[in-house]
């Protein structure tokens, strides 16, 4: 990720507690500017990888300008001034006692390249960091008219973050971060996913030959632990060749005890007793928005990866892929779904209510009684 400095901006160590990295970046400046030779050790390393604009205009002169020759560097600071003037172009409140005292401060100028090692794993954790911000950023963008292909597309720059990371830094079998996961800061609007989902299983119980079109369909798909319960009740009577209708559903949910958690079996009845539309539009719907929440965890995830100071990049990598392999088992669910009604385009538009973009927002309450979008659109399916 390329730094874009400020050119007035004077961060020379004004901050209170500065991190370790800091530091490094103060020894390894400190290094160069004793030992320009040094320079070709640290070749893996930019400006852009530095956390301060001074540092990075620093580095940035450093590489620019020619190296001195080293009888006459040890004997006089005219290269100095020459980095110093360079790195002013770019952040005028560098000063000559500051470049002076990176010569001091570096223990062993020597140890250059285990300090740009810092620098670099530092910046990596940046990077990883941005490219976790923009994912989630994406998935609650709600200008968007393709909000899953966006999506997808950020969770592919993402991956290619991890993978150029993981090319400098091997991730180490068995090495995983010890962050805890976040819970998730949102979840799908309960409200419309709720009326979505009960439209889905009254649908699929009226019809439950179209059962067998939607089995990239899983429970956990579901916003709702009673709902992803009778889905699976669904597909059980469905595997069995049982009779599938409100009763019998009813009847397999109690089996599984799913009326112990407070549902009442006249409700389950009515719930299930309302069909409209088809079962594919509802299913797509609701994987649609199990990706975006899926897509919103993985970012989240990564991100408390990236806030623990004591995750190594290795362990960066290896939990960041992780994260996205969650992702990607439900994006190829979601690939097959769109696949099979792709076919289905050029037909007659359906009366089906086709619903708004689907979004996360902020939890809302479940509403009782029938399901709105079941009273908007029973008058008008058959």
């Amino acid at each position: 990720m390329s730094h874009s400095p400020d050119p007035d901006e004077d961060d020379l160590g004004t901050t209170p507690a500065p991190r370790p990295v800091f530091h490094a970046e103060q020894a390894l400046l400190g290094a160069l500017l004793f030992d320009p030779r040094l320079l070709d050790d640290v070749a893996g390393i930019s400006a852009g990888a530095f956390s301060t604009a001074a540092h990075a205009a620093l580095f940035a002169a450093i590489s620019a300008l020619p190296p001195p020759d080293p009888a006459e560097h040890a004997k006089n600071i005219t290269w100095i001034n020459q980095v110093l003037a360079a790195g002013r172009e770019q952040a005028r409140g560098l000063t000559a006692s500051y470049l002076h005292t990176l010569i001091q401060v570096c223990p062993w100028p020597r140890h250059a390249a285990a300090y740009a090692r810092m620098v670099e794993a530092e910046h990596a954790r940046r990077r990883l960091r941005a490219a976790a911000n923009r994912l989630v950023e994406t998935v609650h963008d709600a200008s968007l008219p393709e909000p899953v292909q966006a999506v997808l597309a950020e969770a592919d720059a993402l991956a290619v973050t991890v993978d150029d990371i993981a090319a400098r830094f091997p991730p180490r079998a068995g090495v995983l971060p010890r962050t805890p996961v976040p819970p998730p800061a949102v979840v799908p609007d309960h409200t419309e996913a709720a009326e979505e989902e009960q439209l889905l299983l009254a649908t699929a119980t009226a019809h439950p030959a179209d059962v067998e079109s939607v089995r990239w369909l899983l429970a956990e798909d579901f916003t709702q632990p009673l709902h992803a319960g009778l889905w699976q009740c669904l597909t059980a009577l469905v595997r069995r060749q049982e009779p599938v209708d409100p009763v019998t559903v009813l009847w397999e949910a109690q089996q599984r005890g799913l009326l112990h958690t407070g549902s009442e079996p006249g409700d389950v009845i009515r719930l299930l007793a309302e069909p409209a539309g088809s079962v594919e539009h509802w299913g797509r719907r609701a994987l649609t928005r199990s990706l975006l929440a899926t897509a919103d965890q993985t970012g989240r995830r990564i991100q408390a990866y990236t806030d623990d100071p004591t995750n190594t990049p290795f362990q960066l990598v290896t939990g960041a892929r992780r994260s996205l392999a969650d992702l990607g088992a439900i994006r190829t669910r979601w690939q097959h779904a769109t696949g099979h009604s792709l076919p289905q385009r050029a037909r007659a538009t359906p009366t089906t209510r086709a619903g708004p973009p689907i979004r996360l927002t902020a939890a809302a309450s479940q509403p009782p009684g029938r399901p709105a979008a079941a009273r908007a659109t029973a008058g008008r399916i058959t």
